[in-house]
């Protein structure tokens, strides 16, 4: 076996995944399927620059029998059913695990992604939560005596586990000397301790697919779980994927993802960051129709968000599938009840909005508001436990309307090139750390949100956006001072320590990050070196 585990720092119960049969099962995943993951991420750069030259994405041409067929993704199971309200978050540390599977939510996204963070450390530790929480043993003491532990009043939410996307590594597991892929070492170590004792729950190996760009990248995960299931004896089509649509390549290629993953499929999910991030970094060269105003003048409400929406509904259905709406990031306040009103009756609005479209559920990421999510499903569902029955054959979009940036109403202030960098500043400084599901103004942020934060400012300097309440022109030496500034703001309300280790190189790489000639495709890759 040529496989090896490269970490210095001992890891508490490490041992207990990191088997010898475990290791063996991650090397043949990689070498059955890393070669074919490093073609398809490479592929990206080809798919993307044809289309940000051409300023323009199309239905693909050869994949017309696919849209035009009648087929059907395989039926849910039992415990996927009823998807009314997911829950959200990291699946370490080990209170926020528990809180999430007694919240009393239908689902909990248990996050080694976006809201998770790729420290060793934390993977193993994940990988350990899930575990313990399929046999029912997951229990915690804080340091301060508080002790957590799974509620037995009530069922416990269905765990559906999302992996790294195919762009990230794993530098900690090599084989043949080389850093092997997040997304399986993630998937592989999930799927050898945990398959059998889910299945034996009643449940199953369910995950969620990040960042997919094209029916070939859902291809290989189909491919993927075949062979999994073939290695460790268990039936074919066991495994259920959702996937988050969140690239726009994705959004043109929905039926055929489904397509691809039809023995597998359980769904498609609509965000918000991580797609309009995708349309900055993919339409990057395609010059001023392609910029974003403030992204917190972009509704899901804006003509070209609703478009993808509606037709992630109509698609899924079209097809047996589930379609899950976005995420409410509201994190209720302890001191301030009119915030909390405010935002409680904003929430209600978008998740009425979805349920009236026909999406089978919505995501939240507080426990605090999962009962308000959940009602405001079941005024829609009432005793169904979802809406695949509703069609939405009414639902006609263009590709064009995909694209349609312009229809969003709003402005690029200096209030919003400020806050997009107090916040991904924050966010950098806090994952550096080793958080990736970080607490910002009441909102729930992970990486989604200092993507979109970064990229806007980034775009906003490419195309000399001017701003509409001070009518500077946005430059690098503008976005250096407002930087300068939001950190001096930040640095009298952080201990120097914290400061020095964690703020400063965050403040070096996000300068770098928006200031550069060169869009960086993931910050997250850089942001690996420095934590390695």
């Amino acid at each position: 076996m040529s496989i090896e585990v490269t970490d210095p720092h001992p890891i508490d119960r490490a041992e207990e995944i990191l088997t010898d049969e475990a290791l063996a099962f991650l090397e043949k995943l990689h070498r059955t399927f890393g070669a074919r993951r490093d073609d398809l991420v490479a592929a990206r750069r080809g798919n993307r620059l044809e289309a940000s030259r051409s300023g323009r994405l199309e239905l693909l041409p050869h994949t017309v029998d696919v849209r035009n067929g009648d087929w059907q993704v395989a039926p849910a199971p039992p415990a996927l059913q009823d998807r009314r309200v997911e829950m959200t978050g990291p699946a370490s540390p080990a209170n926020m695990a528990i809180n999430a599977l007694n919240s009393g939510a239908k689902v909990w996204l248990a996050d080694l992604e976006d809201a998770g963070h790729p420290r060793w450390s934390n993977v193993i530790d994940s990988i350990l939560n899930l575990r313990d929480a399929a046999r029912g043993t997951l229990a915690f003491t804080n340091a301060q005596g508080k002790s957590y532990a799974l509620r037995t009043d009530a069922p416990l939410a269905v765990v559906v586990m999302r992996p790294r996307g195919w762009h990230l590594p794993e530098d900690h597991v090599r084989v043949d000397g080389k850093p092997t892929v997040g997304a399986l070492t993630d998937f592989g170590l999930h799927f050898f301790h945990l398959a059998r004792t889910l299945i034996e729950n009643g449940h199953g190996p369910y995950y969620y697919l990040p960042k997919m760009e094209s029916h070939l990248e859902a291809r290989l995960w189909n491919d993927v779980f075949t062979f999994a299931e073939a290695e460790l004896g268990i039936e074919h089509g066991t495994v259920r994927a959702t996937v988050l649509i969140e690239t726009i390549p994705a959004a043109f290629e929905m039926e055929e993802i489904l397509y691809e993953l039809r023995e597998h499929a359980s769904g498609l999910n609509a965000g918000r960051w991580d797609y309009l991030f995708s349309i900055i970094k993919y339409f990057r060269d395609a010059g001023s129709r392609f910029v974003l105003v403030d992204r917190a003048d972009i509704t899901m409400t804006a003509p070209f968000m609703r478009a993808y929406t509606e037709l992630l509904v109509r698609t899924c259905h079209k097809r047996g599938a589930f379609a899950m709406g976005g995420m409410a990031a509201f994190i209720p306040s302890r001191k301030d009840e009119a915030v909390n009103a405010a935002a409680f009756e904003k929430v209600r609005s978008d998740k009425s909005r979805e349920a009236a479209d026909g999406f089978d559920g919505s995501w939240v990421a507080h426990p605090d508001m999962v009962e308000l999510c959940a009602e405001v499903f079941t005024e829609t569902l009432g005793d169904k436990p979802n809406q695949l029955d509703r069609l939405r054959e009414d639902v006609r979009v263009d590709p064009f309307e995909l694209l349609d940036i312009s229809s969003a109403q709003g402005a690029n202030t200096e209030q919003g090139l400020r806050n997009n960098l107090e916040v991904a500043l924050v966010y950098i400084a806090t994952w550096l750390s080793g958080n990736g599901a970080v607490a910002i103004h009441n909102l729930m942020e992970d990486a989604a949100t200092a993507e979109i934060s970064r990229s806007q400012v980034w775009q906003e300097i490419h195309n000399k956006v001017i701003l509409a309440d001070t009518g500077e022109t946005v430059s690098r030496k503008l976005v250096q001072r407002l930087l300068d500034e939001e950190a001096g703001k930040l640095q009298q309300s952080v201990p120097a320590d914290t400061w020095e280790k964690y703020y400063v190189p965050a403040k070096k790489l996000l300068a770098d990050l928006c200031l550069g000639e060169d869009f960086v495709d993931f910050l997250t890759l850089p942001a690996y070196e420095l934590i390695k």
